[in-house]
């Protein structure tokens, strides 16, 4: 197999307009799958009579869902940055034998997983707290979505596949077009069918299985550089082990994303006695945290393939001038929700609706909890970069850094000193210090791993000259 990058050139374009052809795409996509979240729930909140156990219900096996699609990105993160990084070096062979790995490692997840969560469904729901009420609300949800856990590895997993070749606005496809069929289907199901919670389960997984359908199809096309060839179906062990490795990185940071839910939640309702108001302020908050985090981690990983390309072909210039405009762009982004959040932290209270007394929780902790955001370029976007420079070790530290090592031990101690509130700037703590230590980390190491590639490379060159006798 030949493999004909002919979206972009990746080697020799502008960088600026690279990154702006292949960021842009990844961030919109971010904010669409963002606004069907906030959509999806508003849709099942509207229940009458039974809205709000119904979102809790949903509320509660979020998290589940989180941990389904961490595999799917465990594969497609790891696996997308390592063929870019072959494609560069040339190696075609072996981007191939990545991508066909990666597709295998996909399938075998998504029926173990859907065998498990359908298996012991009941069991995770009362396991992940689900309150009495909203039990059945959850189990209805969980069981359905589980029978598409398949589909949702495919759209997700193969994805990062797409972008690796370049093909941002296809990979923007794959991911828009599920979430607005999401959006459409969900009033359907739920209030002309009068399905429930059960409509919206179904709605996510069709709309899951047309985005799988999308990017399965993408590598039957003339323009893709990756085949499903089914000689490559047996995986070496050392791809797939190369694949987990660079890949755990955003796997742990999916698979804490959940937990770190679970233990917000729990302390709150402790420490505040079960006053529901710090949970609906909690709520507001975690989602005005997503407005920042998964635009810039959209960035981050829309630049990798062009990281990953010219990591490969050994050419660091490039990869410095991207780092410089990323780092420019993803800093100004975080630093505009920073002030918004110190200044104005109300307009998170007016988009949810929030009663008099969410709303002054809002106004009082919304400062103290995103007090960190402005550290998020680094957190979110150059964190992705590490990935795709191949750079596992740091990626894995960086990612239980912020979540596992800070921020779940503050969310248990600060309580203590602080109440309630403590949940709250454990937070804003966590995120001023990760962000610090990742940005102190980037900026050192960058030259360092840079300079090692280029020795690697001109080591190999010398070899490859020399008279074989």
């Amino acid at each position: 197999m030949k493999a004909k990058v002919k979206s972009v050139d990746l080697g020799s374009g502008s960088v600026g307009r690279l990154v702006a052809r292949l960021a842009l795409p990844a961030v919109a996509a971010q904010v669409i799958n963002l606004l069907y979240n906030l959509v999806d729930r508003m849709y099942v909140g509207g229940i009458e009579g039974v809205g709000m156990d119904a979102l809790a219900g949903l509320g509660v096996v979020f998290p589940i869902t989180l941990i389904v699609s961490a595999f799917a990105n465990l594969v497609g993160l790891g696996g997308a940055p390592l063929a870019s990084i072959f494609l560069g070096e040339k190696k075609e062979g072996e981007a191939a034998r990545v991508f066909n790995a990666g597709a295998v490692l996909l399938a075998l997840f998504g029926v173990v997983l859907t065998a498990a969560v359908l298996i012991w469904c009941d069991d995770l729901v009362r396991l992940f707290g689900a309150p009495a009420a909203s039990f059945t609300y959850g189990r209805d949800y969980l069981f359905i979505y589980a029978i598409g856990s398949l589909f949702v590895m495919f759209s997700l997993g193969l994805n990062p596949f797409i972008s690796a070749q370049g093909y941002s606005f296809t990979s923007m496809a794959t991911v828009a077009i599920g979430a607005l069929l999401n959006i459409a289907l969900d009033p359907l199901f739920i209030y002309v069918f009068g399905m429930g919670v059960k409509g919206a389960a179904l709605a996510t997984i069709l709309s899951q299985g047309v985005s799988a359908v999308w990017a399965v199809s993408f590598f039957f096309r003339k323009k893709s550089a990756f085949r499903l060839e089914p000689r490559l179906f047996l995986p070496a062990p050392r791809i797939v082990g190369k694949i987990l490795l660079l890949g755990l990185s955003p796997f742990i940071m999916t698979v804490t994303e959940s937990a770190i839910q679970i233990v917000f939640n729990n302390n709150l309702t402790y420490w505040s006695q079960g006053n529901s108001d710090y949970t609906a302020a909690l709520t507001a908050m975690l989602s005005a945290n997503q407005m920042v985090c998964l635009p810039l981690n959209g960035l981050g990983t829309g630049v990798q393939p062009l990281v990953s390309y010219n990591y490969g072909s050994g050419d660091t210039a490039r990869i410095v001038k991207t780092v410089k405009i990323v780092t420019v762009v993803a800093l100004c982004g975080s630093t505009s929700v920073w002030l918004l959040s110190l200044l104005a932290p109300q307009v998170y209270g007016y988009i949810f609706s929030a009663t008099p007394a969410v709303m002054e929780l809002i106004c009082r902790y919304t400062p103290f909890f995103m007090m960190g955001t402005v550290m998020f370029f680094a957190q979110m976007t150059l964190q992705n970069v590490f990935v795709a420079l191949n750079q596992a070790g740091l990626s894995i530290f960086l990612a239980c850094l912020r979540k596992v090592i800070l921020l779940i031990p503050l969310c248990f101690i600060l309580p203590h000193f602080f109440g309630a509130p403590g949940v709250f700037y454990s937070e804003g703590i966590a995120d001023i210090v990760a962000g610090v230590i990742t940005a102190t980390t980037f900026f050192v190491m960058l030259p360092r791993i840079l300079k090692k590639r280029r020795a690697y490379l001109e080591l190999h060159a010398k070899a490859d000259a020399a008279p074989h006798i």
